[in-house]
């Protein structure tokens, strides 16, 4: 199929790298498309034994043949984008061709020292953000104060842009924040010195997708951060700056919703998430620190030990729901392995209302309780299993009534990191 969205189904961190690089590696992808976000994104990939992680770069950047795209929706940091891109060279991988929307906004010096000093000034009320300016570029775009990838080319445009930034900001960074001011011609000059290496990568790349869906190429688009995450229907105000639904991919790609054939939520077998926020099946107990121990929970990004808890069928339902999911993709069920019981939420009790969908508001979302079922467990290893039928009869049980629980088909499992450790269920 010709247009593929891959999004997070959760609070992040499910493995969407994982499940963007098997269907790179299983059928011909000519484009890999992120389209919002910025470098607060975080994808592990296992091939050949070698782990990668990338932030700002599509997964796609590690496979051969395919164009991988910075598109308009994503906050760029050049800084990042030159050391994630160097780091990648210095351990000798062939990095794919790589475009960069000339609408793409660019991470500001400025955004970042006010991403950090306005969390820290919230104290008790942060929201859990990266510090890496993300929501500050965001609000800039939004206010129409922002600085795009085109400006660098174009020195006159750019300081005009800081300068009418800098006039309000250095303000608040020094009446309210207590904190130095920072000068133009800095700002200025740290931002041209990106524009040459950045050049031959700048295009306009809504024209350039939309021209190869026209020709019959394959387009994968990469969703950052997660459903739960998005500013709009997300768990509200701890959520990210952006739109990392299928909708938001329309918008941050350029290309209309008409144009998208296949989309693909990816979920753990369990749930994490990172930062502040309600959570309504965190566990605080022995087998909370397990799943985060077994699974290796810690930011590839951030470094933050991820918050962990058992599967969330009403958090999957409502993904399927307003991500119109034609499938998902269940990552790390081989983190389940050792469990007699596994306890999966159906519903939610909220003031002793039973909710099988997501509460309307955030105080209700907030005052969850999860209502469990309990399955049974397989307690044997499974990160052998290449065939759905290879799998113990418990841990297909358990897969088939998340299915049933969870409101769309799921496409395949991941039962370990690595490339080849993925069960077909159903065929895509």
């Amino acid at each position: 199929m010709p247009a593929i969205v891959v999004l997070g189904a959760q609070w992040g961190d499910e493995g969407k790298g994982k499940a963007t690089d098997l269907l790179a590696t299983t059928d011909p992808i000519d484009f890999v498309v992120r389209t919002s976000g910025g470098h607060n994104a975080g994808h592990t990939i296992v091939v050949n034994g070698e782990k990668y992680a990338t932030h700002l770069l599509p997964s796609g950047i590690l496979t051969p043949g395919a164009t991988s795209v910075i598109a308009n929706g994503v906050v760029v940091s050049p800084e990042a984008l030159f050391r994630e891109l160097d780091g990648l060279l210095e351990r000798g991988v062939e990095v794919a061709d790589l475009k960069v929307s000339a609408n793409a906004h660019v991470i500001a010096p400025y955004h970042t020292v006010i991403d950090k000093v306005t969390e820290r000034f919230l104290g008790k009320n942060q929201i859990g953000t990266t510090g890496r300016g993300i929501g500050p570029t965001y609000a800039d775009k939004i206010n129409r104060t922002g600085i795009r990838i085109a400006d660098l080319f174009d020195e006159g445009i750019l300081t005009e842009k800081v300068e009418a930034a800098l006039d309000v900001k250095n303000q608040l960074l020094a009446k309210v924040y207590n904190r130095r001011a920072m000068e133009v011609d800095e700002v200025v000059e740290e931002l041209l010195s990106y524009a040459e290496r950045l050049r031959p990568m700048v295009c306009d790349t809504s024209l350039l997708l939309n021209q190869a869906l026209d020709a019959g190429k394959t387009v994968l688009f990469e969703g950052a951060q997660a459903t739960m995450l998005d500013v709009d229907h997300g768990t509200y105000p701890f959520v990210t700056s952006s739109s990392p639904i299928a909708g938001g991919v329309c918008t941050g790609a350029g290309v209309g919703p008409t144009r998208i054939d296949r989309i693909i939520g990816v979920i753990k077998a369990y749930t994490t998430r990172v930062g502040s926020g309600p959570f309504p099946t965190e566990l605080f107990d022995a087998d909370g620190e397990a799943l985060q121990r077994i699974g290796g929970e810690i930011g590839v990004s951030t470094g933050r030990t991820r918050r962990c808890g058992w599967y969330d069928a009403v958090i999957a339902r409502y993904s399927a729901r307003v991500n119109g999911l034609t499938e998902f993709f269940l990552t790390k069920l081989d983190v389940l392995d050792s469990w007699e019981k596994i306890p999966v939420c159906v519903a939610y009790e909220v003031d002793g209302q039973r909710h099988d969908e997501m509460p309307m508001t955030q105080t209700e979302f907030h005052h969850a309780k999860p209502v469990y079922e309990y399955l049974d467990g397989w307690q044997e290893d499974i990160t052998g299993c290449r065939r759905f039928s290879d799998l113990p009869a418990n841990a297909q049980a358990y897969v088939r009534r998340l299915e049933e629980l969870s409101g769309a088909p799921f496409w395949a499992v991941g039962v370990g990191p690595g490339r080849e450790q993925t069960v077909v269920v159903h065929d895509g």
